[in-house]
């Protein structure tokens, strides 16, 4: 069998407070215990497993492929929580979402400052 992501590690001062957050806004399962993590699980079987830190937490990245209808709602729960978001990883174009490959996409920031991105085509698929 080829390598498969199976699951990553998330640093949160707030375990399961990030873990909600990220389940609610991307409307997944609701977080599950499993020994120190949070667990929230992708459609796909990844898990992103939130444990505690006390030291500072490195921004990292996670991005997540759904349907334009799930875009809808996500981007919906986006803008009804106020949250600030942006067109690029860079955060230059506030306020916007992009088109890259002729899909949609947007970026945003969870309660620890990770960056999470929705996408509706992966990158390299279509024209921009």
């Amino acid at each position: 069998m080829p390598a498969q992501l199976n699951h990553t590690i998330v640093a949160a001062r707030d375990p399961a407070g990030s873990a909600r957050f990220m389940a609610d806004i991307l409307g997944l399962p609701r977080p599950t215990r499993f020994g120190p993590f949070m667990v929230v699980e992708a459609a796909n079987g990844v898990s992103l497993d939130f444990m505690a830190t006390d030291g500072q937490i490195t921004s990292q990245h996670y991005a997540f492929l759904v349907t334009e209808d799930e875009f809808d709602e996500i981007f919906a729960r986006i803008t009804a929580r106020e949250l600030a978001y942006w067109a690029d990883p860079g955060r230059r174009r506030a306020g916007r979402i992009n088109t890259n490959d002729g899909g949609r996409g947007v970026y945003f920031e969870d309660p620890e400052g990770h960056l999470l991105e929705i996408i509706t085509r992966p990158y390299g698929s279509g024209e921009d």
